[in-house]
């Protein structure tokens, strides 16, 4: 019996709402071949190879203990200060990453837009995911540190809120997803945006909760850490704490928010995103 090939048209004109999700579906073998790419592309002709994966989020600790830890005597609200930046690093890497490197794809990958027809969305679907494999290495590092604290008595503990860790990650990838298709959209006409993203989100982080608790900038500035409270990765990173370690500030009010925001920013993603894959190759 003769398997019935499956037909695609290719038009001009598609609702911006539309994600051709069964599109996506048929074309899984290719997220797959495109993750595979990223993960070895990026440590191709390296010594140390995935390595790098630890040494990152490790060394970036020891210099956060060193200089926010012990130099500026910034609180970590009484968990051990590697532990306390490690939590804080590792949720912010990978949304970091897929904000990133999702903001460049089209500018990344116009040679390839520009010969063969598959769904776009594949592009930064297939960033997300490979991310998250660097993401569950670091964990592991994370766990590995977690494990070595809890033996040694520190004074810490797991609550809870560690089931709500799927959720954390979904709206870290989301968010980044969305930011990232936003900015992909607009740097094909403003070219000067891809120069300031690095820039940019990494004074974000410095306005995220990552090198101090939410608790410290709400006495300290009060008149301003309204900023940080209404920072979406915020209340992830806190809720992240707050599972792994017992210490952070969970609110159901700011993670609701979180929710919500994300979405309506995936979703203005996915507009503009669809909306500029039609003619990029014009422009970029």
């Amino acid at each position: 019996m003769v398997k019935e090939e499956e037909q695609w048209t290719i038009e001009a004109k598609s609702s911006l709402f539309d994600l051709k999700l069964h599109e996506v579906w048929a074309y899984r073998d290719l997220l797959v071949l495109l993750v595979r790419r990223d993960f070895v592309s990026f440590y191709k002709q390296t010594i140390l190879g995935p390595l790098w994966f630890f040494i990152q989020p490790l060394f970036t600790t020891i210099i956060f203990t060193f200089i926010f830890g012990n130099l500026a005597g910034i609180s970590t609200d009484g968990l051990p200060k590697p532990l306390f930046y490690m939590a804080g690093i590792t949720a912010w890497n990978y949304f970091a990453d897929c904000l990133t490197k999702t903001s460049s794809v089209f500018k990344d990958n116009a040679s390839i837009f520009g010969k063969v027809y598959f769904p776009r969305l594949i592009m930064p679907l297939s960033i997300v995911v490979s991310n998250l494999v660097r993401f569950g290495v670091q964990m592991v590092l994370f766990l590995i540190l977690l494990a070595y604290y809890y033996f040694s008595g520190a004074n810490f503990n797991i609550t809870w809120a560690i089931l709500l860790f799927p959720l954390i990650l979904a709206l870290m990838a989301l968010l980044g997803l969305g930011l990232g298709m936003i900015i992909s959209a607009m740097t094909t006409k403003y070219r000067d945006l891809s120069f300031l993203i690095g820039f940019g989100v990494q004074l974000l982080m410095y306005a995220t909760t990552v090198i101090y608790p939410l608790s410290t900038a709400i006495e300290k500035y009060p008149k301003y850490s309204w900023l940080i409270e209404f920072n979406p990765m915020t209340s992830l990173i806190e809720t992240f704490r707050y599972g792994f370690l017992g210490n952070g500030s969970f609110s159901w009010a700011y993670l609701g928010y979180t929710s919500v925001l994300t979405l309506i920013i995936l979703l203005i993603g996915i507009i503009t995103f669809n909306k500029v894959e039609k003619n990029f190759v014009d422009t970029v």
